[in-house]
């Protein structure tokens, strides 16, 4: 039985190898992160996993899908996880190495409400972290995050009998097939696929040729969980700039940039400009309002105010919210309210039918922008950016005091 979790043990000593570490400041208002070693152990890990498991006993549940990213550790971390899981009675569906949207993807193919996804996404190499949701295509909100975090630290732990492990094969292939029924081009396209070294460097590449791209250019698809370039974050300028410089040199029609783990898509278009989300939401939104008249969407607040005032938008009836920034937030929301989509500045895209499945999913935001270029044959996508009102905004301000840069930026388009 497992006894509450201590946050001061020492990495290399004996202590460290027969407790279990758990820091409460890895518990967030929507996922958990850790540094693996100086903040949780794989102890602690096995206790995340078994107060996972109490918890969605709680809620009724007891069927539960797991995946990992590409980390050293990921896998070892994970299984883990399952440990936890399987002594607290549940019956854990391993889908192996995956995105995170083929895990949210994964709850619907295979009938599961509950999902625990190993990742750090963009997070430097030495971070962890799990993302979790019962309800799908939901995850975790404060009230969830909240419940768990007390269950954990407090040892709240039910053990119960009855715990069953199932691997689960093809499903990232399952995935790549259905985002990539979602459009089927009939221009010819050139595509950059930016990776940054990231878990999405095994599957954009071919999701994006099921959709009918012509030519995709792999942009850093090797997997290197060391992110030797920077990391893979569609929001920072670094990765924005290096897709902008190659879409110049290779006169490719756009690019998108995925992060880590593959629920964020950034773009630049066909002039090597970086379009921030928001705008790219208003894009999509004012292609979308003709065939969904009446549509709501979704927005974070600190989106470009032009969707209040969009005169397509008006013109057809749809209405937007803007609402907390936050993946958990923004996806919630759409699902509540019933929107059509939800845009989050930091790249979030949720799709709902029929255009998704209401979860966060870069290559199923791809999808929908290059559907909108097929739809309008006559039009590059930088016809589009400048078919907006000029606004001004700036990228996230994230200083770190790590040695890694920060993602501090000056105002661009």
């Amino acid at each position: 039985m497992f006894s509450a979790p201590r946050a001061d043990l020492v990495p290399n000593t004996a202590a460290y190898e027969n407790e279990a570490l758990v820091k409460a400041t890895g518990f967030r208002e929507y996922d958990a992160r850790w540094l693996f070693g100086p903040d949780i152990n794989l102890l602690g890990i096995q206790a995340l996993g078994l107060g996972l498991g109490t918890y969605i006993h709680e809620l009724g549940q007891s069927k539960i899908v797991v995946g990992h990213d590409f980390r050293s550790y990921s896998s070892s971390i994970k299984n883990a996880l399952m440990l936890g899981l399987l002594s607290a009675g549940c019956e854990v569906h391993d889908i192996g190495l995956a995105l995170s949207p083929t895990a949210y993807f994964a709850q619907f193919d295979l009938d599961i409400p509950c999902v625990a996804m190993v990742t750090a996404s963009h997070n430097e190499n030495g971070w962890t972290g799990v993302k979790m949701g019962a309800q799908r295509p939901l995850t975790f909100g404060p009230d969830e995050m909240g419940r768990l975090k007390d269950i954990v630290l407090n040892a709240k732990f039910v053990e119960r009998d009855g715990g069953k492990l199932v691997r689960v094969a093809g499903m990232a292939e399952r995935y790549i097939a259905d985002v990539a029924q979602r459009v089927s081009l009939t221009r010819p396209l050139k595509v950059i696929a930016a990776c940054g070294n990231g878990t999405a460097g095994a599957f954009a590449v071919e999701g994006l040729k099921g959709m009918g791209v012509s030519e995709v250019i792999g942009m850093d698809v090797e997997l290197d969980y060391t992110f030797p370039k920077y990391n893979p974050n569609p929001e920072d300028l670094e990765m924005l700039h290096s897709m902008a410089a190659a879409v110049r040199e290779s006169g490719a029609d756009l690019a998108f940039g995925f992060d880590g783990d593959g629920d964020r898509c950034g773009v630049v278009d066909d002039e090597g400009e970086e379009i921030f989300a928001d705008k790219i939401g208003l894009m999509l939104a004012r292609d979308l309002a003709p065939l969904h008249p009446g549509a709501t969407f979704v927005v974070d607040v600190k989106s470009t105010g032009l969707y209040a005032t969009d005169p397509i938008l008006k013109q057809h009836g749809c209405k937007v919210i803007y609402w907390k920034t936050g993946h958990s937030y923004i996806k919630r929301k759409s699902a509540e309210v019933g929107a059509l989509a939800g845009f989050e500045k930091s790249g979030h895209f949720f799709m709902n039918k029929p255009l998704g499945y209401g979860y966060d999913c870069g290559l199923t935001a791809a999808a929908a922008v290059l559907a909108m270029l097929d739809r309008n044959p006559g039009m590059k996508l930088s016809d589009m950016r400048k078919a907006l009102p000029v606004a001004f905004t700036s990228l996230t301000m994230s200083p770190t005091a790590t040695t890694r840069r920060s993602t501090a930026s000056s105002p661009r388009w």
